[in-house]
């Protein structure tokens, strides 16, 4: 997976080690095998020795690692003759792509007791009479036939080879794809539950969760920043740094915070891995953090968190896939925090546009003010009576605010009349349910209150206005509200009457249930009695408007 930032890397250099053992062994068995005779293998690079036959005299002398050096083209050939002695040498296949050479000594003519065998004795180490002792115990090879059986021998040897490679291929990729499927299964985990509305908290233990089972790390965290200051927020949102981990966390919100400012990130850094080298250093700040990974979680140049992976399971290091991983997890979170913060913004920006509307209400008609708020609450209170469920609680104490919105486009003079209205008066007044409808109609976000604005005063036997829907055509947040409208109307003080005792509003609901109001939230009404009470005998509650926070 391409990381989608540079990544910064303190890991000290290491040469890359070539391991020669499997292949040497293979090598070597398959030779002695064909020869009757155990070969030296070399480097054919750096004639370095690297598998010496304990059978062959002058095996390990360095002179030949020179001679391999010196080889021409890939075929079997001889690089040393000497007397009797032929210096076989058959260039193979090596792991990694390297070559490698097998050399032995061979006989090649039979001797008699009476040659001086003084250029074999050099080549094989040894002095005359050794020497002769160990050739007469060989034998005797035509050089042709040395030639063919090792073409024979070298391709044997680099099929297998290259078989050998293959697998290892296979077996790499398909570590790489299940490693691949992990992590795809991991992003689409984490997309899948990238909701505005869903809770943070939840989604950082999924995302924490997955990571730890994914990775090589003992602990994972993510640290969220502040996005508003307190007491300046209707919304929930962030007023401190809050940590959230899972596994053996070496560092708490504050080390962490220390951590971040000591290595000095910001948005924009990318992916930063720091192993032993760096972490062992006398000027670490946390000498308990032994490896680590850690990533920005940013929108633009803002930062809205930090992911991190700290200590590797095995002792090892971290690396560039651990980091692009992580990497991609960190952009993902942080954009997804950016859209939550701006949704915040935009419900901060409609709460205020709420508020400044109930005010303009209770402008009109100081008389009743505190109904708006006092209706919204009402209204919340037997909808959950009638489990509906929390976004509608939030649109129903919303439409509770601004049910009497038109109110604002009502004559002063029949809003505050202290008698009885006139029926040119009650007219007038009955279009506040269409003025409040038209003021609030080009605002999007209120789409979902302008039912409750619009019907409020529809009843259920079809009597009601302004269009004299009857029964389930009235919208149910309607039918809500028309009876927490009413029980506020009722029980409150007004201009033209003092409010009715209790006992007569509840005989009212009960004589009008099934008639002017909807009979299941009328018994609602009966359920929630004493929570509607306490509310309508309380002072104002300044609500925010997140449902969340007082659901």
């Amino acid at each position: 997976m391409p990381a989608t930032a540079e990544i910064t890397a303190f890991v000290a250099p290491q040469s890359v080690q070539v391991d020669y053992g499997p292949e040497l062994a293979r090598c070597a068995a398959a030779l002695r095998k064909a020869f009757g005779a155990s070969f030296t293998i070399w480097d054919a690079q750096s004639g370095e020795l690297l598998h010496a036959s304990v059978q062959q005299p002058g095996a390990n002398d360095l002179f030949r690692g020179q001679l391999v050096r010196a080889i021409h083209g890939t075929e079997p050939q001889f690089i040393a003759d000497e007397d009797c002695v032929l210096l076989l040498a058959v260039p193979l296949d090596g792991p990694q792509g390297r070559t490698i050479v097998a050399t032995a000594s061979f006989i090649v003519r039979p001797v008699t007791p009476s040659e001086h065998l003084n250029g074999a004795a050099t080549l094989l180490g040894l002095d005359q009479a050794r020497a002769m002792a160990w050739v007469v115990r060989q034998s005797v090879w035509s050089p042709d036939a040395l030639l063919r059986l090792a073409t024979a021998v070298q391709a044997q040897i680099n099929a297998e080879t290259r078989a050998a490679d293959l697998q290892r291929e296979v077996d790499k990729l398909s570590d790489n794809l299940a490693s691949t499927y992990e992590e795809i299964c991991l992003l689409h985990g984490v997309t899948q539950n990238l909701r505005i509305n869903s809770d943070e908290e939840q989604l950082c233990s999924l995302v924490l969760r997955w990571l730890i089972d994914c990775l090589p790390a003992e602990a994972v965290a993510i640290q969220l920043l502040p996005v508003a200051k307190e007491g300046q927020i209707t919304y929930k949102a962030r007023t401190k740094s809050v940590l959230y981990t899972t596994g053996r966390c070496p560092i708490d919100n504050d080390g962490f915070t220390r951590l971040i400012e000591t290595l000095n990130l910001e948005a924009g850094c990318g992916p930063l891995v720091a192993n032993r080298g760096v972490t062992g250093a006398a000027d670490w700040p946390l000498p308990e953090v032994h490896e680590l990974i850690v990533v920005p979680m940013a929108e633009g140049n803002r930062v809205l968190g930090w992911l991190s992976i700290f200590n590797h399971t095995t002792g090892g290091e971290f690396g560039t896939v651990e980091a692009s991983l992580v990497n991609s997890i960190g952009a993902i979170l942080g954009i997804h925090s950016s859209n939550r913060d701006l949704y915040r913004q935009q419900a901060e920006f409609l709460a205020s546009v709420v508020r400044a509307l109930t005010s303009a209400i209770d402008a009109k008609d100081p008389y009743t003010c505190g109904h708006s708020d006092r209706v919204a609450r009402i209204g919340v209170r037997l909808a959950k009576e009638l489990g509906c469920e929390a976004k509608m609680l939030h649109t129903i104490y919303m439409a509770g605010l601004l049910h009497d919105i038109g109110k604002i486009g009502i004559d002063d003079a029949v809003l505050r009349k202290p008698g009885k209205l006139t029926p040119a008066e009650f007219d007038h007044i009955k279009q506040h349910p269409e003025l409040g409808y038209r003021i609030l109609a080009d605002i999007r976000q209120l789409a979902d209150v302008l039912p409750a604005v619009l019907h409020h005063h529809e009843q259920w036997d079809g009597k009601g206005y302004p269009f004299k829907l009857a029964a389930d055509q009235i919208p149910l947040i309607a039918r809500i509200l028309a009876v927490a409208d009413a029980y506020d109307a009722m029980s409150s003080d007004r201009p033209y009457r003092p409010g009715m005792p209790l006992e007569k509003v509840e005989e009212l609901f009960r004589l009008g249930a099934a008639q002017q109001w909807d009979a299941e939230v009328v018994n609602a009404y009966f359920s929630a009695r004493a929570d509607v009470l306490q509310i309508s005998e309380e002072e104002r509650a300044n609500l925010t408007l997140d449902v969340q926070q007082w659901t």
